[in-house]
């Protein structure tokens, strides 16, 4: 099953000890009734505010506040207003975006949500990016826009940019971890696994909160995000071929 793995150039052995899964973590996993995957690197091959910005000729300001979130070097909130300041897209510009540069799907999680689906695990997208964005994805992947956490744009009558709404557990550091939280507590899961590759997904493992977090780091590898996980992967069909 690991065999598969191709770690990125330059990674010390040290964060790659967790590329083969425990029994533990191996248990979890098959057991879990609900899976809560991270957007962008993750079940998307981009970051889609980053490329939302570089449509809009902001491009490398914004990775780079991108980076300090992800990091965890700085609050999300903090990160996320000023990533929007730069650019301040309007309702038409994220309509134009999402016909031309429709989201990239990372390879084979399709086939793994499918899998997971068959096996009655539900299945949820948790991110910091925009639903906007997030729901041509969850329609591709046949997820119910309902199991959906993100944050929403807002806009004026003239769909000029107003800003975000703050009042979704997304939008600021810990989010995803409080997001988590409700979807246990409302249905009751008695086992529940996160997926992704930034801090505010490793932050979503916690009591009463998702029992593991397994790092994807097939497009980007956060190495102190990494160290930490539960599992570390670099393709899906590792996750696949574990469920088999």
């Amino acid at each position: 099953m690991a065999g598969s793995l191709h770690p990125s150039k330059g990674v010390s052995s040290t964060h790659l000890d967790n590329s083969l899964p425990t029994k533990d973590v191996l248990e979890i996993w098959r057991k879990a009734d609900a899976v809560c995957f991270d957007v962008d690197s993750t079940v998307c091959v981009d970051e889609g505010i980053d490329e939302l910005a570089d449509f809009c000729g902001a491009g490398q300001a914004v990775a780079e506040w991108t980076s300090k979130a992800m990091n965890g070097s700085v609050p999300f909130e903090e990160a996320l207003a000023a990533r929007l300041s730069l650019f301040n897209p309007s309702l038409s510009q994220i309509n134009d975006f999402l016909e031309k540069r429709p989201p990239r799907i990372s390879p084979g999680i399709a086939e793994l949500i499918l899998k997971l689906q068959a096996n009655d695990t539900e299945v949820y997208l948790i991110s910091g990016g925009f639903r906007q964005m997030i729901n041509p994805v969850a329609v591709k992947l046949g997820i119910p826009l309902e199991n959906i956490f993100a944050n929403q744009l807002l806009f004026g009558s003239n769909g000029e940019f107003l800003g975000f709404d703050t009042s979704e557990p997304t939008s600021r550091s810990g989010g995803k971890a409080t997001a988590v939280g409700d979807i246990r507590k409302k249905h009751g899961y008695k086992a529940m696994v996160m997926i992704g590759d930034g801090a505010t997904d490793l932050e979503a493992k916690r009591p009463g909160g998702a029992d593991l977090f397994i790092c994807y780091g097939g497009v980007q590898l956060r190495e102190a995000v990494a160290a930490k996980a539960d599992w570390l992967v670099f393709n899906f069909q590792d996750l696949l071929n574990s469920l088999e």
